[in-house]
């Protein structure tokens, strides 16, 4: 069975695909919102490089729980605007919309510190 595709869900795809600048711009404001808090942040921005359609960041813990993290991207959304979203999960990894770096980096750091160490506390 195929899924329908939307008109709109084709016009964000193509505008995610197409803006890679806009998607730069909001994960370096994520990773500099996400520094003071702890978290590395590598940059895998170039195509050609990684083989990625879309520029990512990987956050992740250093020391002992180095293989703790997440890769995030951001997504271009209805009305113009952008979300971050956890790359690997598509639409359902929504994390929060870019215009609010500080309230995406907060749900980061509990979603990863919850990884680390589950408990209800992160929840």
């Amino acid at each position: 069975m195929r899924r329908r595709v939307g008109r709109w869900q084709v016009v964000l795809r193509w505008r995610t695909l197409l803006d890679d600048d806009t998607a730069v711009r909001n994960l370096e404001l994520l990773a500099v919102a996400l520094k003071p808090k702890g978290w590395r942040c590598v940059p895998l921005y170039e195509k050609e490089e990684f083989g990625f359609p879309v520029p990512l960041l990987w956050v992740y813990a250093s020391g002992a729980a180095d293989d703790i993290g997440a890769v995030v991207t951001a997504r271009a959304t209805p009305g113009g605007t952008w979300a971050y979203y956890e790359a690997g999960k598509g639409r359902a990894g929504y994390l929060s919309p870019c215009g609010d770096t500080k309230s995406a980096a907060h749900r980061l750091d509990r979603l990863l510190k919850f990884r680390m160490f589950p408990n209800a506390e992160w929840t």
